[in-house]
């Protein structure tokens, strides 16, 4: 590992990125690592492994970007839930020993794409009209599903049913399934429910009753508006996230989301 290429990506605008930052570039000079400091507004190709610093929104625009690459990436949590994330900035020095012995695996998770767009989490579609429902109509594989009359449509990855997907009522898949979740957001009516279907579909989503067409937003970092329908798919690319040996899905819902907690632990 010490002969690789290192990256150490950071959001400079979270508290206290540069010091952690600079902690561990001097962690990786001792042990004489090869590596490049990057802005996560400037990311660049060239890397065998980044270590991202920041929170969940750093680790799924670097995850997004490197997956072209790829190249795995480290998250260091710096923002509230970390769920990404697998070192704390007091743990550092103890990760990267870890990563550098090679105790570690890879693991891929499916992506969403739209034309250009990515999505590691979801895509997110709402109508344009503020503060008013929209009617929004569902295929899959080119073939009627159904109308939502909702706020709008949550389309996940398993990697994002733990994030939008889950407030809004939808259900926590593991990782490693191979399938995608579509949850309306406050749907009006009672019928409506979260749907999973296999990663091999054809997502699309119209709606007929909305003149200015529709706002999209991926991973709640990338907005755009589209005019027409949108189709969506399973991406070419997979994202790669360096897990640590010791790491569980299922601690991960305990300790980050409280999961199966009973309310007197609470």
């Amino acid at each position: 590992m010490i002969n690789k290429k290192f990256a150490i990506c950071c959001n400079n605008t979270i508290q206290n990125s540069v010091e952690v930052k600079t902690s561990l570039g001097e962690i990786l000079s001792q042990k004489k690592v090869n590596f490049n400091t990057l802005d996560i507004d400037d990311l660049k190709s060239g890397c065998d492994f980044a270590f991202v610093i920041g929170g969940d929104g750093t680790i799924l625009k670097s995850a997004r970007f490197f997956a072209k690459y790829q190249t795995p990436v480290f998250g260091i949590n710096l923002g509230r839930l970390g769920f990404l994330s697998q070192a704390s900035q007091e743990k550092l020095s103890e990760a990267v020993d870890e990563i550098l012995a090679g105790k570690y695996y890879i693991d891929e998770r499916i992506m969403l794409q739209s034309g250009e767009n990515l999505a590691l989490n979801d895509f997110v579609i709402k109508g344009n009209s503020q503060g008013r429902t929209s009617r929004l109509t569902l295929k899959i594989n080119g073939k009627a599903v159904c109308d939502y009359l909702a706020d709008g449509l949550i389309i996940s990855t398993p990697t994002g049913s733990t994030a939008y997907g889950l407030s809004a009522g939808g259900p926590v898949l593991a990782p490693n399934l191979e399938a995608f979740v579509i949850v309306p957001i406050c749907p009006h009516t009672l019928t409506a429910r979260p749907l999973v279907i296999p990663d091999t579909e054809i997502i699309t989503v119209s709606m007929s009753d909305c003149e200015n067409g529709f706002a999209v937003s991926t991973d709640g970092q990338n907005f755009y508006e589209c005019k027409s329908n949108i189709d969506i798919r399973k991406s070419d690319f997979k994202a790669k996230l360096a897990l640590l040996e010791n790491s569980d899905f299922y601690s991960l819902l305990r300790n980050k989301l409280r999961w199966g907690t009973s309310p007197a632990n609470i």
